[in-house]
């Protein structure tokens, strides 16, 4: 895997990682505002599937930093 590649890999869990605790802090004031709703549109997006990367949608997020661990070759 490309290093540059591996590196955009590690900085964007990191901020997903981030944004997942805030937006499930018990004292976020995004959710207590309104400004957070349920019912907002949902994304899709049609992705193929790398065969060296295993499927992160059911995974923690240890699990995940393992991965990109494992993928790097550390």
């Amino acid at each position: 895997m490309n290093e540059d590649v591996l590196e955009i890999l590690k900085a964007l869990t990191a901020k997903i990682e981030q944004l997942e605790k805030a937006v499930y802090n018990d004292d976020n004031l995004l959710m207590k505002s309104g400004y957070v709703v349920i019912d907002s549109p949902t994304p899709s997006m049609t992705v193929q599937k790398s065969s060296g990367v295993p499927d992160v949608s059911s995974m923690e997020w240890e699990e995940i930093h393992s991965v990109v661990k494992r993928l790097a070759g550390e």
